[in-house]
């Protein structure tokens, strides 16, 4: 049920507005299924080649726009890697039609392996801090709101 939820809405957002771009050697398909994008292979942009890892999760924000994928590095059949966080900023989408008609989707890193490195973890820890800097940056947009509001209506008051 929870990935047929997810299916659902990683569909929804991505024929929506596609937060992040797509490059193809054929044209565009237009429409993109979370199953293709779950489990694609990750490379690093810089043409070496290598292999970081592959995508594990696609996070959205409030707006169901997406904001970071979930990337599994650095393991072995299936053990012994890490699972970071990389924002929309470092990475795009390539499809590419095989020979046989199938659709392969891999992920391209714009990021060095320092960089890589420096990504954040996800864990309990990353999503408890998110969590709560979304809450300050929402409790900080009300309050702004509500000052340009007041300010605004005393000044008309001043007017009367």
């Amino acid at each position: 049920m929870r990935k047929s939820l997810l299916t659902t809405a990683i569909s929804t957002v991505l024929l929506g507005s596609l937060a992040f771009s797509v490059q193809a050697s054929t044209e565009p398909q237009g429409m993109y299924s979370a199953d293709d994008i779950l489990d694609a292979d990750v490379f690093f942009t810089d043409g070496s080649g290598e292999e970081i890892g592959e995508v594990e999760d696609i996070l959205f924000d409030d707006d169901m726009r997406i904001s970071a994928l979930v990337i599994e590095s650095g393991s072995v059949l299936g053990l012994g890697g890490r699972e970071i966080v990389v924002g929309t900023d470092y990475f795009t989408l390539e499809t590419h039609r095989e020979g046989d008609g199938d659709t392969e989707h891999r992920i391209m890193l714009n990021a060095s392996s320092e960089e890589v490195e420096s990504f954040p973890t996800y864990d309990r820890d990353w999503w408890e801090q998110t969590k709560e800097n979304a809450r300050d940056a929402w409790q900080t947009t009300k309050e702004g709101a509500q000052s340009a509001w007041q300010t605004t209506r005393e000044a008309v008051d001043a007017d009367e």
